[in-house]
């Protein structure tokens, strides 16, 4: 498995987040370019990617291989261990009920995301879906996650 590091110095909690969303993006544009939906995610842990995803749910025929599961999935192997203390999700888009479930189980430590989901993000149904102890930040690179969404359901009609 590749691990990417972030060693730039000086560093901050906001370009650490912007640097690793980054890469998120870059996963989402390849689920765009494969015509699932463009979700990118990446979990962190002490600076290294140690597990990563994007939708795989039209090619697997499967509704629950969503970016953020395929991550925990791989992170949890690259562990050994199913949980995700001391581990940051990185996601381009609010996660769904069904991925915030998972991450309440995975017990990470925080969850960055891009764009809101206003429609089936977690926190239209209940923000209380996400493990009292995870740290949430949204917003970040916000406007290039919204517009990849944007520009995938316009092509869809």
């Amino acid at each position: 498995m590749l691990v990417y590091t972030f060693d730039d110095e000086p560093t901050t909690s906001a370009n650490t987040d912007v640097f690793f969303m980054k890469e998120a993006l870059r996963l989402a544009k390849i689920a765009f370019d494969e015509n699932e939906v463009p979700i990118g995610a990446l979990i962190v842990s002490q600076g290294k990617i140690i597990g990563k995803g994007y939708n795989l749910t039209e090619r697997l025929n499967d509704v629950t291989a969503h970016a953020e599961m395929q991550a925990f999935t791989a992170a949890a192997n690259y562990l050994g261990g199913k949980y995700l203390k001391d581990c940051t999700l990185y996601v381009t888009v609010e996660p769904c009920v069904m991925c915030a479930g998972a991450s309440y189980w995975t017990q990470i430590s925080r969850i960055v995301y891009g764009a809101k989901d206003v429609k089936r993000g977690y926190s239209v149904f209940h923000d209380r879906i996400i493990h009292p102890k995870t740290a949430i930040v949204g917003g970040v690179m916000e406007e290039e996650s919204a517009q990849l969404m944007k520009d995938f359901f316009r092509n869809k009609r």
